[in-house]
């Protein structure tokens, strides 16, 4: 048997298994709009940890913290410090938004700034422009796996046909499953992650160097450069960074896919324990930034879109098949399940709020339920449709997807803030600084070496400021 047949019979297993172990879990479960898109508002502390850290922790941590620590070096801490922050809000922030939606039987986030602001139309744009942005997040999920299954196959086949197949299984996974579903293939999801992000941090470094401590030493002769952050404005630099975190953390609940998991919680109380308990993942994310460092000195020479496979390059050359194929199972996973609540997420936005809203279409709770499914499979090829036309690194279609969604930042805790805020304001903040912050990412420019998201950021407040001042509350 060949080392690419040993590799991807184990990943097929690992994805195969966890689909049918997750679909079996659901099997009983009635599903109507609440049940599908919210899990009936009943998940408890650990089950909510599971759900969210399989959203959170994506191939961007599996594949894109080593890539971004193999091509920048220290810059790549950020990933550690933007979650952390997020916590810190997410313990305040979610257990309100939680009441909110508990109070007014709200399914999405756009569901919410109608609600709050009383418009329709704010409610309108903001499911639209989930909708879209969830797709370069989904497509972060294709790329990551297309690595995984290309390395793990030895580059002996067209890994983006297999891409396109494991997509398209997981799209009727998501039809038949809804949330909980993902949520029980989480479980599964993370036990592997840990496993090999153990691996990467702690097996490699300790292989090749001995410990952190003389991998560290090694950089620092060869590679010093690496192990600091540039100064003001220059790429990837202290600005960058600091702008970035602050992009990200402010912009971390704002996806529809964390609307879903936070109106899915049994309690606020749920929540709050939920925000002490996910930094633990945040350490995990230290491991990868080790296997980062351990790829530049063993692989060392991988340009552009090329360093997302730095990690992985280590695994296949250095171990036997078996243990690749375990990695490469894990990848995997990390890729497809929480694809599965992006999926499920832009599905419910597109049903509730322009389906519903707009067109009132689907009446009863079952024409609701079978339209969101079926715009599951509607948003999953038409993903695919952009992944196959569009390829970018891991770490630059995340930021595009935060450049996006953390515009919808401001209304939202202004709704808690700062009671003078209207409609208008915070649909034109949204627009503005969508015009600021998407062009400057498509062309990759950040200004004085500041995120680009950050200035669109800015420029959101401003507008909703002086256009609600200017309209009568």
């Amino acid at each position: 048997m060949s080392n690419a047949t040993v590799a991807l019979t184990i990943v097929a297993i690992t994805v195969l298994g966890t689909i049918g172990f997750a679909l079996n879990s659901v099997r009983r479960i009635k599903m109507d709009p609440a049940q599908y898109i919210v899990a009936g508002r009943s998940f408890g502390t650990i089950f909510l940890w599971v759900l969210l850290a399989g959203e959170i922790y994506t191939t961007f941590t599996f594949l894109g913290v080593a890539g971004l620590t193999y091509a920048t070096g220290a810059p790549a801490f950020y990933a550690i410090a933007y979650g952390t922050c997020a916590y810190c809000i997410g313990y305040f922030l979610t257990p309100a938004i939680w009441r909110i939606a508990k109070d007014n039987d709200l399914l999405t986030g756009p569901d919410f700034f109608e609600n709050r602001y009383g418009s329709k139309a704010l409610g309108i744009g903001v499911a639209v422009l989930q909708f879209v942005m969830i797709v370069p997040y989904v497509a972060l999920q294709l790329s990551g796996l297309q690595i995984l299954l290309k390395i793990a196959g030895y580059a002996s086949y067209n890994a983006t046909v297999s891409v396109c197949i494991a997509f398209i299984v997981l799209a009727f996974f998501v039809f038949t499953a809804g949330l909980r579903g993902t949520a029980w293939a989480s479980v599964v999801k993370d036990i592997f992650v840990l496993g090999a992000v153990l691996f990467a941090g702690i097996g490699i470094t300790h292989r090749f160097f001995g410990s952190p401590a003389a991998l560290f030493s090694e950089l620092a002769k060869t590679h010093p450069q690496m192990l600091t952050i540039p100064w003001g404005g220059a790429p990837h630099g202290i600005n960058w960074f600091i702008s970035t975190i602050a992009l990200s953390a402010l912009g971390f609940y704002m996806g529809p896919q964390s609307w879903n998991a936070i109106y899915s919680a049994r309690s606020g109380d749920t929540l709050r324990r939920n925000a002490m308990l996910l930094p633990i993942y945040q350490a995990l994310l230290g491991l990868m930034l080790l296997a980062g460092f351990c790829a530049v000195l063993i692989v060392p020479g991988l340009k552009g879109t090329n360093v997302d496979q730095s990690f992985l390059l280590v695994v296949q050359r250095y171990y036997p098949p078996w243990v690749l194929g375990v990695v490469a199972a894990a990848g995997a996973l990390a890729a497809l399940v929480p694809a599965s609540a992006l999926l499920l997420a832009a599905a419910s936005v597109a049903m509730k709020n322009i389906a519903g809203d707009v067109f009132n279409i689907g009446r009863t709770d079952a024409a609701r339920t079978r339209i969101t499914r079926i715009l599951v499979l509607v948003v999953a090829f038409l993903a695919l449709a952009v992944w196959l036309l569009a390829q970018r690194t891991v770490v630059e279609l995340l930021l595009l997807y935060y450049n996006g969604v953390t515009q919808c930042a401001p209304g939202v805790f202004a709704t808690f803030l700062w009671r003078r805020a209207t409609a208008l304001g915070v649909g034109a903040g949204i627009v503005a600084g969508l015009l600021v912050a998407i062009p400057l990412a498509a062309i990759s420019v950040n200004p004085w070496g500041v995120n680009a998201g950050l200035i669109g950021l800015a420029a959101n407040v401003v507008t909703l400021v002086v256009v609600s001042l200017l309209k009568r509350a």
